[in-house]
Parts: C-alpha cells; structure tokens; sequence
C-alpha cells in the first residue's frame, strides 16, 4: 500500500443473538426461528456490501436461578442449517458460522463446511469455539469431559485435522466426463491417516477442495492462549474490544504475534464488535442512544445482571438503589450457559461500588454504563468518520456491526452509514464478481499462507 491509499473498511453482519444487546420487547421484533427474519438480515448485509453475516450457537438454553432465562431468545436453531438455506437467497455476502471444537467431531464439521463452501461458491466461513464447561457437555456422549485448559489443545489440532481433511482431494480432482458429468480420477484423493493426541482417524473425505480450499477461519478467544491459537490459526479475529486505545494495544499485540508463525499483517483481519446510534443531529444520536440504553437494560436485566456478579438472589433490591455493600461470593454461581463474562467477581464488585459512589449511580444506571453504552453516536458523516480513524491508525481492520433487533437492527446502518464510507473511498461501492470470502476479506490464499507456515516450523 503507498502512502496515498486509505486502508479498507471491512465489515461483519451479526445477527442479533442472546444478549440484552437485543431489545426482545422492540415491536418490529421477529421471531429468531422463522427464516424470513435471517433472509432480511442476509439480504440486507449483502446490499450493504458487507464482508460477511455471522451466527452465534447456542449448545444449551441458558439457565438463571436454576430456570431456563426467560429474558433470552426462545430457541436456538442449528447454524450450519441457516448458513446454507441462506447460500440460496445470497449471492455474494459470507456466511460464518459459530461451531464448537468441543463438542463436534472433525471429520463430520469438515465435510459439513466443505459442502456448505461448494454450495455458496466459496463463501463459508468457521467462527472456531472452544468450551470446557459440564453444562453444555451434558447435552452430549461426552458430558463435560474436557479439562478447561485442554481446550485449545483439541481446538488446534481439529483445525489442523479438519485442513487435512480439506486437502486430502487435489485440486483437480473432479474432472468433466463427456458422456454424463463428472468422475473422479485415479489420483484425485488420497486417503487420510491421523493418530495424535486427540484424534485417531484414517479413511477417505467424501467432498472434493472446495473454492476456497478452506473455509475462512474466525476465532474469538481473548485470554492468552487464545490469542497465540488466533495468531496461528485464524484468518478473522471477532474482537470485543471496542474503545479505542483497548483496541489498538489489542491489534499491536496479535499482530504481533504473526511474524513467528511466518504469517503477514494482512493474513489476519481483526474486527471488534460494536453498536451504533444515528440521527439527523449530533443531540438527536445522543437521545436515540438513551433510548436504547434503557430498552436494553431493563430494571430486571439490571437485576439479572447484578445477581451473575454476586452470585446471589438480589430480587428484593430496588434497580434504582444501591449497589449491595457485601462483596460476592466467589464459589457461587446462580448462571449457567454464559461465557465468563466477570471471571473476578470481587474485582468487578467493588470497582462498580467505587464507580456508583463516585457518579451517583444506581444499579440499573451502573449497568447501563458498564455495558449498555453504544460505541459509535453521532450523525451517518461523524460515525463513518469514527470508523474510518479506527481503520486508518490499525486501532482494527474493520467492524462486526451488531444491530438491536431481528431482521431490521441493520437496516438504518446500511442505508445511511454505509454511503458516508463509500464517499469517503474506504468501502467497496460493488462486489467483485464471484469473489470468495477469503477474496472480498483480502486474504491471502491458503496456499501461500499454508507454505509460509511450514518454513517458520521448519526453521
């Protein structure tokens, strides 16, 4: 790149998932199990010209006080199900979806997203999970058999198995039969044979290389570990850091990493999630942004939220009270299903006792502002604008844009932010015609990632 060219904006489609991001009660609310709702929101992305839709899945419902959480989505479908039924409504737009290492098995997920990568014409993707937790492991064979720290230990080495599996057809394999279509040459596959540590396989893979060879691989895990597995592996980092200066010092340090495993800076998009709030005046955002803010955190989600801290049945406080003055108890959990959203529980309590004292805040307005502020407010022009500086000083490589409702929650973003990019030469005004995920996210091909990776572990 000279020093002329702006860096590209590049943008995910997260459809709306269980959090009280999503505002369950907003009329134009649908249902998340009627397809209707994800071909809006598919479609929608892709007249946005957006990199890529994303789905979160859910093994298990959620649990709160020993109850199913009612303040949750009602039902959970199967990703891969949605990801291809959306392939025939969409030409152009990714389709990533969340799929557990943990608890799915590598031959069975690859073959799964090598179909959906053939169906789409190149346009799968694979947000790469982990999870150690009995809960979920007791929907399963296996229960919840998996030491937490063996996690990305079986999560590396299905990537790696899965890739194996990928590359097991050559690359011509198939080839075009005069008389009726197709047939398989005597060295088109071979077969596979795995033994390590966590899988024991051999056979033959029953789906020839897909367009991109491998789908796009995405990954979300922000502990170390994590990030050293994101640093080898993925292709797409779904970031939560979202504030500025958290999510430059988070860029700076992944893509860091990259050089020691042969890998360049453009060989891993990184793109926190975030909300957005526009109006036609900067004091118009603002009031919108409220709104929002106090549709999202209910007095009861205040409380809900409260209680997954202390670890303890708060019901009888009032949300416009205070914070309770006893620390929690650390052994105590009254939520189930949830990613370890405060990992140090006394840590986070008194410092929102500090923050309440010192603001005035109660309980509901403390959670408001500890997690239901959007991150971009402002007019379309100032927060394209915002986008573009947190694109231009490598603070991210772009956004997972995550709206507050289904299917509309990105309607208004695409019809009055998406222009303001455009104008501002950062975003792409078309697709590129059959372009795969991997092309439109301007990665690079396996091939050469794939070879870049053996060199480093070969020196």
């Amino acid at each position: 790149m000279t020093t002329t060219e702006k860096r590209q904006v590049h943008l995910a489609a997260h459809f709306p998932g269980v959090n009280n991001t999503t505002i369950w009660s907003d009329p134009l609310h649908r249902s998340q199990i009627d397809f209707s709702a994800f071909e809006h929101f598919g479609r929608t992305a892709e007249r946005g010209r957006f990199d890529y839709v994303f789905l979160a899945e859910g093994l298990r419902l959620r649990e709160h006080k020993g109850l199913v959480h009612d303040l949750d989505v009602v039902g959970r479908p199967n990703t891969l199900a949605i990801l291809t039924a959306l392939a025939a409504v969409t030409r152009h737009v990714g389709l990533v979806g969340t799929l557990s290492a943990t608890f799915n098995e590598p031959y069975e997920l690859a073959r799964q997203l090598a179909t959906l990568d053939h169906l789409s014409g190149g346009r799968a993707g694979w947000n790469v999970v982990t999870s150690s937790d009995a809960f979920h492991g007791a929907n399963f064979r296996r229960g919840g058999y998996l030491d937490h720290g063996d996690r990305y230990v079986r999560a590396a080495e299905f990537v790696s198995l899965a890739k194996e599996l990928w590359d097991s057809w050559a690359p011509a394999a198939v080839v075009a039969d005069r008389a009726s279509g197709a047939f398989l040459s005597d060295d088109g596959v071979a077969p596979f044979a795995h033994h390590g540590p966590q899988f024991d396989v051999a056979g033959t893979f029953t789906v020839p290389r897909s367009p991109q060879r491998y789908p796009v691989i995405v990954q979300a895990g922000d502990s170390s570990d994590g990030r050293e597995f994101a640093s080898e592996h993925a292709e797409v980092i779904f970031s939560r850091h979202s504030e500025f200066a958290e999510a430059r010092a988070f860029y700076a340090d992944v893509k860091g990493r990259l050089a020691g495993w042969g890998r360049s800076e453009d060989s891993l998009k990184i793109l926190p999630a975030v909300t957005f709030a526009i109006g036609d005046t900067d004091g118009e955002a603002q009031e919108r942004a409220r709104e929002t803010s106090l549709a999202q955190v209910t007095p009861r989600t205040a409380i809900t939220v409260l209680e997954q801290v202390w670890g303890t049945d708060l019901s009888d406080r009032d949300p416009d009270g205070p914070l309770p003055e006893f620390d929690p108890d650390p052994d105590a959990a009254l939520a189930r299903g949830w990613a370890a959203r405060f990992p140090n529980a006394v840590q986070v309590a008194r410092a929102w006792r500090e923050q309440a004292e010192a603001e005035g805040l109660g309980i509901r307005e403390l959670v408001i502002k500890v997690s239901g502020r959007q991150s971009f407010i402002g007019t379309p022009s100032q927060v394209a604008a915002e986008l573009d500086r947190y694109v231009q000083e490598r603070a991210t490589d772009g956004f997972v844009i995550v709206g507050t409702t289904s299917p509309h929650g990105l309607d208004e973003f695409v019809d009055r932010v998406i222009p303001e990019l455009q104008e501002r030469g950062v975003y792409r005004t078309e697709y590129e015609e059959g372009a795969t995920l991997r092309r439109n996210l301007g990665l690079p091909e396996p091939t050469e990632l794939a070879a870049d990776q053996e060199v480093r572990r070969a020196g």
